[in-house]
């Protein structure tokens, strides 16, 4: 079998797999979606149905044992100042679209607080929000569009394109020290990743079809590259968790169990 095989390779063989396994669906996504930009809203989508298997966990199981408060309150920083900067800066579907995910989210944080407060692995998540934000504000500063917006948006539209790109990061240290992950959050966290891919691609694919045209139309400077790296980094991050989910399904497991050293 094939995963079997991939499993049995060293670590920079799996790596080099990954990175072929990327370039090899961006040009198929190249020929098969001839519209680039509804990969963003498929992006989009794909969040608000792990959003809504989120939803259905919690509803359902009545615990949100497994999942990353912080995770949640984070997505929440960074799609309420996205709809801020959108208002003031370009509105458009992707405006819609934000609003309805950070309505859901709110909703979630709200049972994880209070509902659902008794189930929460507190203990577990415990990844800091400032090593988070804090480094991303600051980059925002030193790193921002040069349009012709007022110069706090243009700040605080860099603070959540980056936030955006590590916000996941708390929910990846809680199944660290779990090492377990139930279905409905493996979901979840698998649909994120593919969000973020879909998301990526558009970047990419936008760039290549514009002949690098898109990144001088963002404005000059490191800006351009800053996003381009920022949607990579979304996507990285969640591979190997991907990965493990994937060998999971095939392999008719229903509860995710993660080696030492993943994620």
């Amino acid at each position: 079998m094939v995963i079997t095989w991939v499993r049995r390779q060293p670590p920079k063989v799996k790596a080099f797999l990954a990175v072929v396994a990327g370039m090899t669906a961006l040009v198929l996504l190249r020929f098969i979606v001839h519209d680039h930009d509804n990969l963003f809203v498929a992006a989009e989508a794909v969040h608000s149905i792990g959003i809504s298997v989120l939803i259905y966990k919690l509803m359902k199981e009545k615990t949100c044992a497994g999942l990353s408060l912080k995770t949640q309150e984070l997505t929440a920083i960074f799609l309420a100042v996205r709809l801020y900067c959108s208002f003031v800066m370009e509105y458009d579907i992707h405006t819609i679209l934000d609003l309805a995910t950070l309505a859901t989210t709110l909703w979630v944080i709200y049972m994880i607080r209070f509902k659902l407060k008794s189930s929460y692995m507190e203990d577990k998540d415990n990844f800091a929000l400032y090593y988070v934000a804090a480094p991303c504000f600051v980059l925002a500063l030193l790193i921002h569009p040069s349009t012709s917006h007022h110069l706090l948006n243009r700040i605080l539209w860099a603070f959540c394109v980056y936030l955006e790109a590590v916000s996941v990061l708390p929910q990846l240290r809680v199944m660290q020290n779990t090492k377990i992950v139930e279905p409905f959050t493996a979901h979840y966290v698998f649909a994120l990743g593919v969000a973020r891919f879909l998301s990526c691609a558009h970047w990419v694919l936008q760039v290549l079809d514009t002949r690098g045209q898109l990144l001088v139309a963002l404005g000059y400077g490191l800006w351009p590259s800053m996003v381009l790296i920022s949607e990579i980094v979304q996507t990285f991050i969640l591979a190997d968790f991907c990965y493990y989910y994937v060998k999971s399904v095939f392999g008719g497991q229903l509860v995710l169990r993660l080696p030492s050293g993943v994620v």
